[in-house]
């Protein structure tokens, strides 16, 4: 594989991994609702500022977030707002995932045969 193409999927994997934390898909659906400041976040997540301040530090570094100065605040927002379709297809997988797994009743398991 071209150098190329593995630098590109390395950096897809550092998004993902940077959604990968409950606190963070927190803040990410919470801000597509709108821009907040750190510390309108912090009052929705049980941890201090400074947490969720390393947590949109996270959000940025990966290109999810953007940030805008009002006098002496910081607002944050979606930058790429397109992630919550991927989070969205997570909530498809979980679904289905859980469908998957449900045993199935004898009747539908002589119907599965068939096909």
């Amino acid at each position: 594989m071209p150098d190329s193409g593995y630098s590109r999927l390395r950096r897809r994997a550092d998004i993902i991994a940077a959604l990968a934390h409950p606190t963070r898909l927190l803040v990410v659906e919470t801000l597509s609702e709108g821009s907040r400041t750190v510390s309108e976040l912090a009052e929705l997540v049980p941890v201090d500022m400074s947490t969720v301040s390393r947590h949109i530090s996270v959000l940025r570094n990966a290109g999810i977030l953007s940030c805008t100065v009002e006098g002496n605040r910081r607002r944050y927002s979606l930058k790429t707002p397109c992630v919550l379709n991927f989070l969205s297809c997570v909530e498809d997988i979980i679904e289905e995932g859980a469908e998957a797994c449900a045993p199935l009743h004898v009747s539908d398991r002589h119907r599965g045969s068939s096909s």
